[in-house]
């Protein structure tokens, strides 16, 4: 293979060996469907295929019917407490949720007030990390990434606990409050020596108040003035309410219950789930919506003319434009059809505070490309599929008026996850049993051992 000018001689290298592997190996989706081998573990329609039980959380996008599906408005139940009514009550007594949504999903009810307050008082007393490990584990070896900075200080945590591999329930139940506890930290590390190291800014490090919610520690930690409002904490705390569960069957909560099955260690199973976030296709989309949004915003003149917004997704859809995937990021979810119950919740907020900060214009552009989507997918597919905006479309934008910086977005899906995480960890611990073990069909090519000098 001839080596282009500027081309170096490892990525000559690289070509080739990917030709060759190329040119030995390829399953078409033919084949998939020849074998009835539910790639992805999708059923035909898209449903995901039953791989068990849970009663830690309940998602809604549709209707079954004689086989049918029928796209239905969406739901998000948490132990069977719709978690809408969650954020209403919370909203109605002027407190924060995100603890008390903790409590629930891993004991299964609601706290009562002396409850509420022991798990407040337990997540404050965990949130320090433990001593030297910032500056050993963090400081020491910045990163460019901070959800990767995040698995490889979960994983090294491993080494600072007495008992990691104890996998009786009680020390379980110890490992998750201190993970929950100090994930926010991990984060708030891990950006501010990003920034020091590789933007060539100041880092700096406030310490924590007794007296803050886990939401409120987190934006003291990250203001270099420490200063926010009341409003900001709370539309915070509202974004990781939504944000810290999703049922089993997500890639990363499906990931964490993999692991725990094969009985692994818990900083293993959640180091692997922040890794399953981390990408594009689930916890990573946020970030490609802002991308996105960035683009049409810079190429789109007129905000507010709808053919002008439609013939843009158009080249986003024909891999014209965007990032060359064809896809509408933050349009569309895997269950979810007529609506996604957070993104409802979210967009419902955001408006209130995209006045005060003065975002009125963008956010009216999100709402149309959110209503105009479905109908171009149409046009462009003659697909007949309710599409609907996720949560990952309307969360970059509240950040960004948050004032969370975008190498954040994804990493603050995995502070507000890991309550969901750890509540299936529990749960696949105490009631699974069974390694989980798929099947994969094999198709050899048959061919003779040849000795190396006759080949």
């Amino acid at each position: 293979m001839r080596r282009l000018n500027n081309e170096s001689p490892q990525s000559t290298t690289m070509q080739e060996l990917c030709a060759e592997y190329r040119k030995n190996n390829a399953i078409s989706r033919q084949e998939y469907e020849t074998h009835r081998v539910k790639r992805g573990l999708r059923n035909p329609d898209g449903t995901g295929v039953m791989a068990g039980l849970t009663h830690v959380c309940n998602v809604h996008g549709y209707l079954i019917d004689d086989g049918d599906k029928i796209p239905d408005q969406g739901r998000l139940t948490y132990r069977g407490i719709n978690m809408e009514d969650i954020v209403r009550g919370c909203q109605a007594e002027g407190r924060f949720g995100f603890e008390e949504v903790v409590w629930l999903l891993i004991f299964g009810k609601l706290p009562d007030r002396r409850q509420f307050g022991r798990i407040c008082e337990l997540l404050y007393e965990n949130r320090e990390l433990p001593e030297y490990f910032p500056e050993d584990m963090i400081i020491k070896a910045p990163s460019k990434n901070v959800m990767n900075k995040l698995a490889r200080s979960v994983l090294a945590l491993y080494s600072y606990d007495d008992d990691p591999e104890d996998m009786s329930l009680e020390n379980n139940m110890r490992q998750s409050i201190s993970l929950i506890a100090r994930l926010p930290s991990i984060m708030a590390y891990s950006y501010q020596v990003k920034r020091r190291h590789f933007d060539k800014e100041s880092m700096f490090f406030h310490p924590y108040e007794p007296g803050h919610r886990t939401a409120e520690a987190i934006l003291n930690s990250l203001r270099p003035d420490r200063k926010f409002t009341r409003e900001e904490a709370e539309l915070l705390d509202l974004c990781m309410v939504l944000h810290a569960e999703h049922g089993g069957g997500n890639n990363s909560t499906f990931t964490t219950r993999v692991l725990t099955s094969a009985g692994t260690d818990i900083y293993s199973a959640i180091g692997a789930a922040i890794g399953s976030l981390k990408g594009f296709r689930h916890g990573g989309a946020n970030h490609r919506v802002v991308n996105m949004m960035g683009e049409i915003m810079a190429n789109v003149k007129d905000w507010a003319d709808e053919e002008e917004i439609s013939r843009y997704l158009e080249k986003i859809l024909r891999k014209e434009a965007g990032d060359g995937s064809g896809l509408i990021y933050g349009m569309g979810h895997a269950i979810y059809t007529v609506s996604d119950p957070r993104a409802v919740i979210l967009k419902e907020k955001a408006k209130a505070l995209a006045a005060e900060k003065g975002y009125d214009k963008r956010l009216a552009l999100y709402e149309r490309i959110e209503r105009l989507s479905p109908q171009v997918f149409h046009q462009v597919t003659g697909k007949e599929k309710a599409i609907c905006a996720n949560v990952d479309f309307y969360s970059g934008l509240v950040y960004e008026m948050l004032g969370i910086p975008e190498e954040l977005y994804t990493p603050m899906f995995a502070v507000s996850r890991i309550a969901g995480w750890c509540a299936h960890r529990i749960e696949e611990l105490t009631t699974g049993g069974r390694i989980m073990r798929p099947a994969y069909r094999a198709l050899p090519v048959k061919q003779k051992y040849v000795p190396l000098d006759q080949r």
